[in-house]
């Protein structure tokens, strides 16, 4: 060899595979400096606002998934979403004023609109010869 000493070559590592997370890092600083939110954007305000974004869709997609998959789909839709989210307290509170486009509503009938029971046979014949004379 010629005493000079070989380079090492480092490969560029996005934000997000720093961190640990895979939303965008670097897209979401650009939007925090470019929405004049405050004057000055700390680096690891991008990064916490990532994880928080990441872990609300992963909870979302999750319950939607399993929404889907008690409707016998296999695709998520708008209505999944809808029941994932309206279903879990936590995520209804924070989607309160949200309106999910083509979501529909939760199902729900009031009580006083069920019929009324009806007595079984057994009940029905003690009735009966209660009033035999």
């Amino acid at each position: 060899m010629s005493g000079r000493s070989k380079k090492l070559v480092q490969t560029k590592k996005s934000k997000s595979v720093k961190c640990g997370v895979q939303f965008p890092v670097g897209r979401i600083q650009r939007y925090l400096k470019h929405g004049h939110y405050a004057d000055r954007i700390s680096s690891g305000a991008a990064v916490y606002l990532a994880a928080v974004l990441e872990y609300l869709t992963a909870e979302i997609l999750e319950l939607a998934g399993d929404a889907a998959h008690d409707n016998k789909k296999q695709r998520i839709g708008p209505r999944h979403i809808q029941l994932a989210v309206r279903n879990d307290e936590e995520l209804n509170k924070l989607f309160a004023g949200v309106t999910i486009a083509e979501g529909g509503v939760l199902p729900n009938i009031q009580a006083q609109l069920l019929p009324k029971k009806t007595v079984s046979a057994k009940e029905g014949a003690e009735d009966a010869r209660s009033q035999e004379f």
